[in-house]
């Protein structure tokens, strides 16, 4: 059962759930001699993608081959130890998370076919658990009453709520706090009152300093906001600070985190009530099960970030069906490449409810094909 191969190779696609736009990831394929093949992936810079980013990524998975050939799939924490000891002289943050991720999650994939079991028996967790499903979306028309219209019609079609991303191509939205707040009016509106609504500053080219921050929320409190995610930068932690006293709504952040010592610091810092984890970033599965346990100590809620490959959506749901601190779970609404293509049965919600894949290891069977058809 020894590791004979690895590989990594990225992919370029458009994003139907982001206008169309390019975005990359970075694929992680570690198989045996005896032909069982794991799958793994990374995320370069939190979904988007950058190709440098993407080719460095390769290039470490590549690097690190000589601690994985001839090893047993089964003795994965060993191996994940070995390789954070590795990388703690290039790393431990940046490219060398992403490239750790990806193996990570490939071995625990490759673990579960080689026992026929699904990672989420491996880690203990309830393969019978379901999770309401909330669409993570990108605003990005200029007509905010037609942005809401179109965001109500996601609910409509089965999702639970939204999450909705701004960025610099918004239509004007994440600039001025009263167009903000007549958006998410018209968003409420939209979607009813039982709604789950989230706003994500999704993108450090929109800066908010803190008095608008806290207008915005404030006024977001009044139609029913559920969180506000990454309403500063990381390491503005006064301004955080000040908005966990001066409002209720939840605070969400860590997205851009990288590792374990990490997410303890900013649960340390008490002011974020959800924490985001990717485990294509933030070291794979056995990072996402300790941050959960950090999680769970303080009595936090956890998030998937969820906004890329079917790996990171299959690798998620078995880590949500270990605890009970979770909320909601994103998925991307509009069909793509990543989520739809490149797997035999897409995972997809039932009536605003997600389960967990119960086949060997992630669950999902890859189309390798496919991902050759979008290779860089």
């Amino acid at each position: 059962m020894s590791i004979n191969k690895v590989d990594a190779f990225s992919v370029a696609y458009p994003e139907s759930n982001d206008d169309n736009h390019t975005r990359y990831l970075t694929f992680c394929r570690i198989e045996t001699k005896d032909g069982v093949t794991g799958w793994g992936e990374a995320i370069p810079m939190s979904g988007t993608g950058f190709p440098e980013a993407c080719r460095a990524t390769e290039q470490i998975i590549k690097g690190v081959e000589d601690l994985l050939l001839g090893r047993d799939p089964l003795d994965n924490m060993e191996i994940h130890n070995d390789l954070q000891k590795r990388m703690w002289w290039y790393g431990p943050e940046g490219i060398a998370s992403f490239a750790l991720s990806a193996i990570d999650i490939a071995i625990w994939d490759l673990k579960g076919k080689l026992l026929s079991t699904p990672i989420i028996k491996l880690i203990g967790g309830d393969l019978n658990k379901t999770f309401p499903v909330i669409a993570a979306t990108h605003a990005t028309l200029d007509d905010i009453k037609k942005e809401a219209s179109r965001h109500g019609e996601i609910v409509r079609n089965g999702f639970k709520g939204v999450k909705v991303g701004l960025s610099e191509r918004s239509g004007g939205l994440g600039i001025e706090v009263e167009k903000d707040v007549n958006f998410f009016r018209y968003l409420r509106e939209e979607c009813g009152d039982d709604a789950f609504l989230a706003i994500d500053r999704a993108s450090r080219a929109l800066v908010w300093n803190y008095t608008e921050a806290e207008e915005r929320v404030k006024s977001f409190e009044e139609l029913g906001i559920d969180w506000i995610e990454e309403p500063f930068e990381p390491w503005e932690v006064n301004n955080f600070t000040r908005l966990k006293q001066r409002t209720k709504t939840l605070i969400a952040a860590g997205e851009r985190e990288w590792n374990t010592k990490a997410f303890r610091y900013l649960i340390d810092q008490k002011y974020v009530d959800v924490i985001g984890y990717d485990p294509a970033k933030s070291g794979g599965l056995t990072g996402f099960l300790d941050v959960i346990k950090l999680v769970e100590k303080e009595g936090l809620l956890i998030n998937a970030h969820t906004w890329s490959s079917a790996i990171n959506t299959a690798v998620s749901l078995a880590a949500y069906g270990t605890t009970k601190n979770t909320l909601v779970f994103e998925l991307k609404p509009e069909v793509n490449p990543m989520q739809h293509e490149i797997v035999e049965n897409p995972l997809w919600h039932k009536d605003g409810y997600i389960g967990i894949p119960n086949g060997p290891g992630l669950g999902i069977d890859i189309k390798e094909n496919v991902l050759e058809k979008y290779k860089f």
